[in-house]
């Protein structure tokens, strides 16, 4: 019998809160992280808006000449790191370095820092590029940079997989935990794309909102939705093996019991109509965990706004779990911290792991006209008390990658 992984540790930034319990309360509460965009000046952009970070300051934290040395993706990643390993109350020493390995993913890296030197060398000359800049940009500098911090000495890497990169992390270091090669984990994921680059290439695939107020989108399975708005941020979960958990006396706060991966093998940009591959995933990771459709109480839905995943995404609901589909509730909390990309995934985790403690579901706001091909339970606009002993995570990647993670309630 494989033994069980367990969680003993969260730690995020967002644009609904900079720890997991301003997060949490906010998302309880329905409120939207959108707003102008303020990291630089969009008046040549369609997209005005976007769902910031607010008020952080890596300063508290990190010497400023370390801030400097660092792309935002990392400097969030570290944030959620700190936060995470404080709740854990994991202590690493020489004889346990080996044992705790990170994978902190990312499924861009530092796309400001490239786009700052871009605009540098072609105005200033190729002199003028920072000497840092290839740390600051690789995708897997916020993994290295966690080992360095912390001096941990497992196995440190990132998974790219476009949107399903945190969940896929997440999954990795659950499999590493099961086959006995490591007993700690920090795994999730950052990003940072909020740059005239990120929010022009998105744009011009038609995938995000041109609305002129922000008021009410990104609007998740409504009838009305014309796209996501682009978020950042980092999310981090302290996974060890249950055994090395409970030797330690550390608080388990819940159980990562399921994973599993697909590829819809269909487009590069769009999800398959039918939702087979986003089906699989779901159906597997459930046999992964040893758990019936039926005792599923909850699903945090990739649910991103746009016409094509949302409806795709509730045909997969359907094929995974038939006629049950309709008993469970569901929710894009994207609806408020829009779309953090590789990030998402990992955040969501943390909700469905708040879900299963607390017994209180977060609402997809800005919900207002049913969609006739999304006629699922959507948790509208408000938050719902519903007491939940196993919850699952979707995350839908460009590509075709399919993610889904299963949080079990700790007994």
């Amino acid at each position: 019998m494989q033994e069980r992984i367990v969680i003993t540790g969260m730690g995020t930034v967002n644009p609904l809160g900079l720890s997991v319990s301003e997060t949490w309360r906010n998302a309880l509460a329905g409120v939207s992280g959108i707003g102008p965009i303020t990291l630089f000046d969009p008046a040549n952009l369609n997209i005005k808006y976007a769902c910031e970070v607010k008020n952080f300051s890596p300063d508290s934290f990190l010497d400023p000449k370390e801030v400097r040395r660092r792309d935002r993706f990392e400097l969030m990643a570290a944030a959620a790191v700190k936060e995470a390993i404080e709740q854990s109350g994991l202590a690493v020493t020489e004889e346990n370095a080996g044992r705790v390995g990170v994978v902190i993913s990312s499924a861009i890296g530092g796309m400001q820092s490239l786009q700052e030197a871009i605009f540098i060398m072609k105005d200033e000359g190729a002199r003028r590029v920072s000497p840092f800049l290839i740390p600051m940009l690789m995708s897997n500098g916020a993994a290295g940079l966690a080992s360095i911090d912390y001096g941990l000495r497992g196995p440190s890497l990132s998974v790219a997989s476009a949107c399903a990169s945190g969940a896929d992390g997440i999954g990795m270091a659950w499999l590493m935990l099961r086959a006995g090669v490591l007993d700690v984990v920090l795994a999730g994921a950052s990003e940072a794309t909020i740059c005239e680059t990120g929010i022009a290439a998105f744009d011009r695939i038609g995938a995000m909102s041109r609305r002129e107020s922000y008021a009410m989108t990104p609007q998740p399975f409504d009838r009305d939705r014309d796209g996501l708005v682009m978020g950042e941020g980092a999310a981090v979960l302290v996974l060890e093996r249950e055994s090395h958990a409970r030797a330690r006396g550390a608080v388990i706060l819940a159980e990562l019991a399921g994973y599993a991966a697909t590829a819809d093998a269909f487009h590069i940009t769009a999800p398959s109509e039918e939702g087979a591959g986003a089906a699989a995933a779901m159906q597997l990771a459930l046999k992964a965990a040893g758990v019936q459709p039926e005792q599923v109480g909850y699903v945090n839905a990739h649910g991103t706004g746009t016409a094509l995943n949302d409806v795709a995404e509730t045909r997969a609901l359907k094929r995974a779990f038939g006629e049950q589909a309709y008993k469970i509730p569901v929710s894009s909390t994207k609806s408020m911290t829009g779309h953090m990309m590789g990030a998402t995934g990992a955040l969501e985790a943390i909700f469905c792991v708040q879900v299963v403690r607390e017994g209180i579901l977060p609402p997809t706001i800005n919900y207002r006209t049913p969609d006739p091909e999304c006629d699922l339970d959507y948790v509208p606009n408000q938050a719902r008390e519903k007491k939940v002993e196993v919850a699952i995570s979707n995350a839908l990647g460009f590509g075709g990658h399919n993610a889904v993670l299963v949080i079990r309630r700790y007994v």
